[in-house]
C-alpha cells in the first residue's frame, strides 16, 4: 500500500510538471508570432522586436530558447515580439536585406532600427524598457523594407526561390542533368529579356510618340549637316586647286630667273664678237 501510494505520488507530480511545461510552451508559442511574406505588414504597427533566423543556423538555433523567453515578457513590456523563417519567407530576406544570421530588428510605428547589442533577454529587456533605441539611427527612407524600391528586391527574391525550387524539381523528380538544366535558365533567361525589352520599347513609344516637329528637326538637322559637309569639301578642292596655281607660277617663276641669267651671261661674248678687228 505503501509503495503503491508512493508511485501514485510520483506519478501525480511529474503529470503536474508536464502539464506545466507544455503550459509554459503554450504559453511561448502564443506570444512569439511567426511573420511571414502573408502578414508582415502587421509589424508597421506598434512596437515590435523581430528576430530573422533559419533553421540551419547555428547560431539561430542558440538564440532560439532565449528569443522565446523574451517573448513571454512582450505582454509586460507593451510589445509584441516576432520571428522570420527566411526559408520560408524569402521576399522578406530581400525586403529587408538580411545579410547575417541572426538578425534583429526594432520597429516602432513602422521606423526601422537594427539592434546590433548582446543577445541576452537582459539586454533585450533593458533595450526596450530604457528605450535605447532612441539613440540608434533608424533606416533611412531608401532602406525602408516599406518602400517601393525595396519591395521590388521583394518580388525579386521571391523569384530566384522560385526558380531554385524549379530546379530542384528537374534535377531530383525529372532526373535532367545539370548542364542541360542550366541550358535550359540561360536560353529562358535570354528569351526572357528581348521579351522585355522589345514590351519596353513599344511602352516607350507608345506613350512618348515622336512628333512631327521632331521630324522636321531631325530633317533640317541632316540637310544642315549635308550642306556643311558638302562646303567642306568644296573648301578643300579650292584650296588643293590654289595650291596647285601656286606651285605652277612658283615653277614658272624659277624658268624665268634661269633664263634671265643664261642671257645676262652670254651678252658680253657677243658684245666681243662684234666688235670690229683692227689693222
Amino acid at each position: 500500500m505503501f509503495k503503491g501510494g508512493v508511485g501514485q505520488c510520483f506519478l501525480s507530480v511529474w503529470i503536474v510538471l508536464g502539464v506545466i511545461h507544455l503550459g509554459s510552451s503554450a504559453t511561448k508559442d502564443a506570444n512569439l508570432v511567426q511573420v511571414n511574406d502573408d502578414n508582415w505588414n502587421q509589424i508597421l504597427e506598434g512596437e515590435w522586436m523581430v528576430e530573422f533566423f533559419a533553421p540551419w543556423c547555428p547560431a539561430c538555433r542558440s538564440l532560439q530558447p532565449v528569443w522565446e523567453d523574451f517573448s513571454s515578457w512582450g505582454r509586460d513590456l507593451g510589445i509584441q515580439v516576432g520571428q522570420v523563417d527566411i526559408t520560408s519567407s524569402p521576399g522578406l530576406s530581400g525586403r529587408f536585406m538580411i545579410t547575417a544570421l541572426p538578425t534583429i530588428f526594432h520597429v516602432k510605428e513602422g521606423v526601422f532600427r537594427q539592434y546590433k547589442g548582446p543577445r541576452t533577454k537582459e539586454d533585450f529587456l533593458s533595450y526596450v524598457e530604457e528605450k535605447k533605441w532612441e539613440s540608434v539611427e533608424p533606416l533611412s527612407s531608401w532602406q525602408s523594407p516599406s518602400s517601393i524600391q525595396m519591395s521590388l528586391i521583394s518580388q525579386f527574391y521571391k523569384i530566384s526561390m522560385s526558380i531554385r525550387n524549379l530546379m530542384n524539381i528537374m534535377l531530383e523528380q525529372y532526373g535532367i542533368p545539370a548542364w542541360a538544366a542550366y541550358v535550359i535558365f540561360g536560353l529562358a533567361t535570354i528569351m526572357l529579356g528581348l521579351i522585355l525589352g522589345l514590351i519596353l520599347v513599344c511602352i516607350i513609344d507608345f506613350v512618348y510618340p515622336p512628333t512631327s516637329s521632331q521630324a522636321r528637326s531631325t530633317s533640317q538637322a541632316s540637310t544642315s549637316a549635308a550642306t556643311a559637309d558638302a562646303s567642306e569639301r568644296k573648301k578643300d578642292s579650292d584650296d588643293d586647286v590654289s595650291e596647285e596655281i601656286q606651285d605652277d607660277e612658283s615653277q614658272e617663276d624659277e624658268e624665268e630667273e634661269r633664263r634671265s641669267d643664261g642671257a645676262t651671261a652670254d651678252s658680253p661674248q657677243q658684245t666681243r664678237r662684234r666688235r670690229p678687228r683692227k689693222d
